[in-house]
């Protein structure tokens, strides 16, 4: 499937290798003069949630977009559901396989239940701007060893028999991406919040978010106009801005979630 246009004004660069693209993007953020998406065809220090390691072989996606909205601080979290939406559009696109995807609050990509990508943004802070970098991470040809009590990861080709390059991915996920954001600057947070929900796994069903502080259990009813997570606990209604979610009622707290 032929991807549409890149979007205009938005740069491209592709590297061989770097130690993270998060990394690469913000050093390049003091002299950026606009948005940017940086690919690698090989991470050597790819970073995931809270500081944990995100594996990386060759041949998977590593990339991020480096950008400059300017909006209030808090509200460049909600490029993670630009971000999930995106990628959501642009592997159905490619595979054909819409049933097959899934989204994960707040930040992951599920085939056929597991983990097959994740996002993490970073706000990056120059003189006199505030620039966000999103990266995102796809299992494509290599998914890592599972650890206890995650979503086990999987990839693309043994889940789907499709195999993408990393830059046929880029092609597809630029352009999806510059159209959820514009819906997000036009319209608000409402239409990606609709979307996400329709797409989101375990809506409705018993799941564990957990804080660095607390571990709540609930029902996963929706998602705020902050994109918090809301949830029906023992304790009434709550709404959660930042956790470790499990979606398997056998999965503890004190097991550490793939992101």
């Amino acid at each position: 499937m032929s991807a549409d246009p890149w979007p205009e004004g938005v740069a491209r660069r592709i590297l061989e290798t770097v130690d993270s693209t998060n990394a690469e993007a913000a050093r390049m953020a003091p002299a950026a003069s606009g948005p940017v998406w940086v690919l690698a065809r090989r991470q050597t220090a790819g970073r995931g949630r809270r500081g944990r390691a995100w594996t990386d072989p060759e041949g998977n996606f590593a990339a991020t977009v480096l950008m400059r909205p300017a909006e209030p601080p808090e509200r460049l979290a909600l490029r993670s559901f630009v971000a999930a939406l995106a990628l959501h559009e642009a592997l159905v696109a490619l595979t054909g396989r819409a049933e097959a995807f899934a989204l994960k609050w707040p930040n992951d990509v599920l085939l056929n239940g597991g983990k097959l990508a994740g996002i993490l943004p970073e706000t990056i802070a120059t003189p006199g701007a505030l620039h966000l970098a999103v990266g995102i991470g796809v299992n494509l040809l290599h998914a890592p060893a599972p650890e206890p009590g995650a979503v086990a990861p999987v990839d693309l080709l043994s889940a789907t028999g499709v195999a993408l390059e990393p830059e046929e991915l880029l092609d597809h996920l630029a352009p999806a991406f510059a159209r959820w954001e514009d819906r997000l600057r036009s319209f608000g947070f409402a239409p990606l919040r609709d979307a996400f929900l329709r797409h989101a796994a375990r809506l409705g069903q018993p799941i564990i978010a957990r804080t660095v502080t607390e571990t709540h259990e609930g029902t996963f009813e929706g998602i705020d106009d902050r994109g918090a997570l809301v949830l029906t606990t023992a304790r009434g209604l709550i709404a959660v801005s930042a956790a470790d979610v499990f979606l398997n009622p056998v999965q503890t707290p004190e097991a550490r979630p793939c992101s």
